[in-house]
């Protein structure tokens, strides 16, 4: 099969296409036929050296795939069958032509629905969902402040928080970006690069602040995170984009609020260990994946911003790099 692979850590020019050995499922595994990847930060780390897999996972990228089923492995119980359109958020291996997956971390593909769609749902909704309800536990009325708005993240939290009748307010770098999180719902939103947020969301929340902060920036944020997170607050912390140093006195300010501070990866848990893991895609897939579906309301939608051929998997990288993206980068295999 082809996959997508590099032999040493640097830019987007070391990835290349190679063909390599097909995997096998193992026991309760489901091989999958791969129609589309997405692409994420945590790849662009992967490239870089600087985010190895957990071990045991494959060392191809790709952290989500869509297609369909395509053989069964020893002592999987019946839920899958050949020919199935499934998707699922994986430790590795997704940007290849197949994949094996646990059969417990598969969720189907909803009705009327591509597979380029699909591609975009795993990781940006399944880390967006255990932020806020299974971290978050967001509550309806509250207010969210969702930093990267237009991420794939960032668009599948502002449409959960809908979802769950909280209030999301968004950060992003341009006005087109902002215009899109509008769009998907979300009740304000401020240009980081030109205005203070936390200054603007005090202005927005009449001095109260937010409730549940998605941090995916980190130290540099830090000081306006706490300047608008409210009393009893919750600032969850899932990457480290500006880099994870803080200078300032940030426990004797957090402490007169009651906040508190969670941090969360999905990636870096042992799946196979964890029950909290399958409870995550069980809960998801009950929860919220009927409204992916058509004539549901409200009716969500993945956000796919543009669609890349395998062979043109190093510039996908370069366009993440340089945040041209408003939603999900989508990988389409060789059909």
């Amino acid at each position: 099969m082809l996959a997508v692979y590099f032999d040493c850590p640097g830019g987007p020019e070391n990835l290349y296409v190679k063909e390599v050995m097909k995997p096998h499922p193992g026991e309760g595994e489901v091989l999958v036929k791969v129609s589309a990847s997405a692409l994420n930060r945590a790849d662009l780390l992967q490239r870089k050296g600087r985010y190895p897999p957990p071990k045991g996972a494959s060392d191809i990228l790709g952290l989500e795939a869509a297609g369909s089923v395509a053989g069964l492995g020893p002592g999987c119980k019946g839920r899958w069958k050949t020919g199935d359109a499934v998707m699922a958020l994986l430790s590795g291996g997704g940007q290849a032509e197949y994949v094996t997956v646990p059969e417990g971390h598969l969720m189907p593909v909803p009705s009327g629905m591509t597979f380029i769609q699909a591609a975009a749902i795993p990781e940006a909704w399944l880390t967006a969902f255990q932020l806020l309800h299974f971290v978050g536990k967001i509550q309806k009325g509250e207010r969210v402040l969702i930093h990267a708005g237009a991420s794939g993240v960032g668009m599948a939290a502002i449409q959960l928080s809908r979802l769950a009748k909280a209030i999301p307010i968004v950060t992003a770098g341009t006005q087109e970006k902002l215009k899109a999180t509008a769009n998907a719902g979300a009740a304000a939103g401020f240009n980081y690069k030109n205005e203070d947020f936390s200054e603007k969301v005090l202005e927005f929340t009449q001095g109260s602040g937010v409730d549940i902060i998605l941090d995916c920036v980190g130290g540099s944020y830090w000081e306006k995170n706490l300047n608008c997170l409210g009393t009893d607050g919750r600032w969850i912390v899932y990457g480290l984009l500006s880099g994870g140093e803080v200078h300032g006195d940030l426990l004797a300010r957090l402490l007169p609020k009651r906040a508190s501070i969670h941090t969360s990866l999905l990636r870096s848990r042992d799946k196979e260990a964890s029950n909290s893991y399958h409870q995550l895609v069980k809960a998801f897939t009950e929860d919220v994946l009927p409204y992916f579906s058509e004539g549901t309301s409200p009716r969500l939608q993945s956000a796919v911003d543009s669609i890349y051929p395998l062979h043109e998997i190093a510039e996908a990288h370069r366009s993440m790099e340089e945040n041209r993206n408003i939603g999900k980068i989508v990988i389409e295999m060789p059909a």
